[in-house]
């Protein structure tokens, strides 16, 4: 694209090579999915960005250095000899960054024999002599002796700019002496060896007094005079190495007389080849910029308006017209406009339908704001909707169904025949692909970019409900969310069909799960708010005492809450040794560190306690009853399908998975759970846990003899892992024997390596891996499974659980030795782990089931880890408890048993 104004505007000219490895460093090593390093590509391409942005008239071309040696390597051999190699996560990304420059449109240069240096010297020398503004984009030092009027330096990733006063400032000598800078002090980087004994502030000394290398070596005995340390004998040691100071000031010297294939007039931006952006974004995964390219130009917009019917329906004839279609159809996408995402709270403002591609409509019916439009009377579209939602046999297919059936349940409407959930269906293709919203869906599988909730709401305190939002925005909104939801379906659908081990995972585990979870969360859980309060006052009043006995031990007042005061306290005043720095290079008060210190100081210590306590204040005892729905007095959890890689449920609102058990303030929590004392004759909680059940799988996937068999005698597995370990009959192991024992079973199964073992136990590495390798040597099938799954991941690049679930492992293959190790530690792991999700999740629909069957009063209202939670009737407590370690029992077939710890209470504690 040659802009007339091209050649007005100023040339800027990039040092690609400069920017590939400070991007590369200063970045954190991104990867895709997939394991394809992306960190420098996205830190280069983003400036190259930035410049286009802030410069739209400027030719942007990026030059890199040439392949093999140049004349600097001639002249000195061992010219930049001490870099070690690229490294190979960087060097995998010169070749899309070159693509992606390349598609950009951008001039992308490369001169034989010279470094991108020279090439740039020589371009902006000559636009400068034709009386052109040039701006240099580097982070090169050497690069401010470039520096004249006209030109001028810019680090974008410092956000510095710099002319000749602004190299006088930083460097305190002018651009016409930079090049005599390095001859004096050398440049490490490039291995340029300058003056032995000539520092920077020696160098500067010189320059600043002297002049120039000339002007020093025309008259050293000027040099002694001078003052500084070591000036007396500065001047012989200068002589002795004049032949060192010429060589370092040519190779520090830019040459500005390249022979060049082009000139600068002839640099032009082209078009950007914005199909083949969209492919090597989609490829690097550059979800923001994908969504640029994606979003179409306003005339194109409308173009395609025309093509997608959708429409706002307001008369009851349309209405019906619809529902007739909705009636034949085969399936059809269901949504939901609401005035909350509190699911019990949230009022239905709208609804949304698609039967076909492109084709969707939205029914408004509790749009209320200045001069809204009449709109269907609300309770007879239910009344229509109801038999067509609640029928077996029509099939429905929704983005996140379970918030849908909430919404209808608030109403007195079932959903029922849910076919398939977009959500659950992405998030069992690949769970750790992408996320699996229906906006980021829709980029991902259409190359769509939709309409966000803010663009049409606001974003902040002043975003609108949908209730408030306008029709003419509302209705393309939601009938778009209907019309996206059913071609995802469509190409989801289509993709699990070639996948039948993932097909069953999603229709007999995630879906039939679905509408159990929904029930769960109705059901809530009762807790007793005056207990929580009490515990609230009791938590402040240790905080307190903590508080001061922090403050004797500081000898002075600070806010604990405050890392910056804690740090100064800490290592400023106590003169504690720093063990870890902050990404801004301060001293880490994070936990891992201060349970470090803690071994050996006692203000760490007590921070550890007051934190701990102020996170079950302010997270459990203050908040939890605030989250009291005031219509059914309970508490009412969301718990998410599609967040957890490995298949397991997490929750949040109140998050219940991390609501600590060793504590006695965690446990004082849990007691307040209880048995709703509302209910007539009385009832109890059942807590039903699977025990050591990753470790049972573990047994079951190795095969290994020896702990089947333990599993099969109903053994103490730690005791007897620790007499296998340490050669003791089953009966003579300690208590402490036991518990490291137990340290190497878990730690073993999450990959643990010895250094790990041997910090967690507080023993030497040797010992660690002493224990290690005499558990390997009793259990050589664990050891079997653990090299054959590392090498199947490496091969397949995922893992699977018993029954089909894939975790992928983007870098089960990386160079990076560290990101390797991790995706390998995470294989070992992720089968176990995601087979104990399949199971407890398999066990819920039964017992869901089951309590229908028997048309028990009974409910679940929990799941924990692997722990299934229910309240009981006093009446029913015999029955509930024998059925449910059946079912949760027989949820799986292994070649140990699956065993069921069984309590019973007033409280969750006291049943756990």
């Amino acid at each position: 694209m040659t802009d007339k104004n091209s050649n007005a505007a100023p040339l800027i000219l990039v040092d690609g090579s400069s920017y590939l490895y400070r991007a590369f460093h200063a970045l954190p090593p991104l990867t895709t999915s997939k394991g394809k390093p992306t960190g420098a590509v996205r830190g280069v391409i983003a400036m190259l960005r930035r410049h286009l942005k802030e410069h739209p008239h400027s030719t942007v071309a990026v030059v890199f250095d040439a392949k093999g040696k140049t004349f600097r390597d001639e002249l000195f051999a061992d010219y930049k000899s001490h870099r070690p190699p690229m490294p190979d996560d960087l060097r995998e990304q010169i070749q899309p960054i070159h693509d992606v420059i390349d598609a950009m449109g951008l001039p992308r240069l490369v001169v034989d024999g010279v470094e991108a240096d020279d090439v740039i010297g020589t371009l902006a020398l000559e636009a400068q002599k034709q009386g052109r503004e040039v701006i240099i984009s580097t982070g090169d030092k050497d690069m401010a002796q470039l520096v004249r009027p006209g030109i001028t330096l810019v680090n974008t990733m410092s956000n510095t700019e710099m002319d000749s006063d602004g190299v006088r400032e930083k460097f305190g000598i002018g651009p016409e002496l930079i090049i005599d800078f390095l001859a004096l002090m050398g440049d490490k980087a490039d291995n340029i060896p300058g003056v032995p004994g000539v520092g920077e502030k020696t160098a500067l000394a010189l320059l600043q007094n002297l002049g120039g290398l000339e002007a020093i070596y025309a008259d050293l005995d000027a040099i002694a005079p001078l003052g500084f340390r070591g000036a007396k004998t500065l001047g012989k040691k200068m002589a002795e190495h004049r032949d060192a100071a010429d060589m370092s000031y040519k190779l520090a010297t830019i040459k500005t007389d390249v022979e060049m294939p082009y000139h600068p007039q002839e640099l032009h931006n082209a078009e950007p080849h914005t199909d083949k952006l969209i492919e090597l974004f989609g490829e690097l995964e550059f979800r923001g910029w994908l969504e640029e390219l994606s979003a179409e130009p306003a005339e194109e917009a409308m173009a395609d308006a025309v093509e997608r019917d959708y429409i706002i329906i307001t008369e009851m004839a349309d209405f019906d017209a619809w529902l007739q279609q909705l009636q034949e159809a085969d399936i059809f996408a269901f949504d939901t406009e609401t005035t909350s995402l509190n699911y019990m709270q949230a009022k239905l403002v709208g609804v949304s339908f698609a039967v076909e591609p492109y084709r969707a409509a939205y029914v408004p019916l509790a749009h209320d704001y200045m001069g809204a439009p009449a709109q269907l009377p609300f309770d007879e579209v239910l009344q229509k909707l109801k038999p067509l939602l609640e029928d077996d046999k029509q099939k429905k297919v929704g983005q996140n169904l379970k918030y849908d059936s909430h919404i209808l349940a608030n109403y007195g409407i079932e959903l029922r025949g849910i076919e398939r959930d977009t959500m659950l269906e992405s998030y069992v293709l690949d769970s750790t692909a992408s996320r699996h919203d229906m906006d980021s869906l829709a980029l991902k599988y259409l190359g769509e970019k939709t309409v966000h909730f803010e663009d049409i709401a606001g974003k902040g305190a002043k975003q609108l409900t949908f209730n408030q939002i306008e029709l003419d925005k509302a209705g393309p909104y939601a009938a778009e969310d209907a019309d996206i939801t059913l071609r995802l379906h469509r190409e989801l659908s289509g993709r699990l069909a070639k996948e039948p081990s993932l097909e069953m995972v999603l229709d007999e585990i995630e879906m039939p799960l679905l509408p159990v979870l929904a029930r769960i969360e109705r059901n809530g859980a009762y807790i007793d708010a005056k207990m929580l309060a009490a515990q609230s006052s009791e938590l402040e009043q240790k905080m307190r005492e903590l508080e001061q006995q922090a403050f004797a031990v500081a000898g002075e007042e600070f806010n604990l809450g405050s890392t910056k005061q804690l740090g100064a306290i800490l290592f400023d005043k106590l003169q504690i040794p720093v063990i870890k720095k902050t990404p801004k290079g301060a001293p880490s008060t994070a936990e891992p560190v201060l349970q470090e210190l803690a071994l050996s100081h006692e203000l760490p210590a007590l921070i550890m306690q007051y934190r701990g306590l102020a996170k079950l204040k302010n997270t459990y005892t203050d908040k939890l009853p605030l989250m009291i729905d005031p219509a059914t007095g309970r508490v009412h959890t969301s718990y998410h399908q599609a967040v957890a890689a490995t298949g397991r449920l997490s929750s949040s609102d109140p998050n219940l998975q991390n609501i600590p058990i060793r504590s006695e303030e965690g446990r004082r929590i849990r007691q307040a759970f209880t048995a709703d004392p509302r209910v007539d004759g009385g009832s109890v909680i059942i807590a039903a846990d699977y025990s050591q059940i990753e470790l049972r799988i573990m047994a079951h996937l190795s095969g290994d003899k020896g702990l089947v068999d333990a599993f099969a005698q109903g053994a103490d597995i730690h005791r007897a892992t620790a007499a296998e370990v340490f050669e003791v009959a089953a009966d003579d192991v300690s208590d402490e024997q036991r518990r490291r024992a137990k340290a190497i079973n878990f730690g073993l199964i999450y990959g643990m390596s010895a250094f790990g073992l041997a910090k967690q136990l507080g023993i030497p590495r040797a010992d660690a891996q002493t224990y290690i390798d005499r558990y390997f040597e009793r259990y050589p099938g664990v050891l079997q499974y653990m090299e054959n799954t590392r090498k199947q991941a490496s091969e397949k690049g995922y893992v699977e659980t018993l029954f089909g679930r894939r975790l992928y492992l983007p870098e089960i293959n990386s160079r990076n030795g560290m990101q390797r190790q991790a995706a390998e530690r995470t294989a070992i792991n992720a089968p176990m782990q995601g087979t104990a999700a399949d199971i407890i999740k398999r066990a819920m629909i039964a017992v869901d089931a089951w309590l229908a069957e028997q048309g028990l009063a009974s409910k679940l209202i929990m799941q924990v880890h692997d722990e299934l939670v229910l309240e009981v009737p006093a009446s029913e407590v015999k029955q509930v408890t024998a059925g449910i370690v059946e079912l949760m029992q027989g949820a799986a077939e292994l070649h140990v048993p699956l065993i069921v710890d069984l309590g019973q209470g007033t409280s969750w504690d006291e049943a756990h």
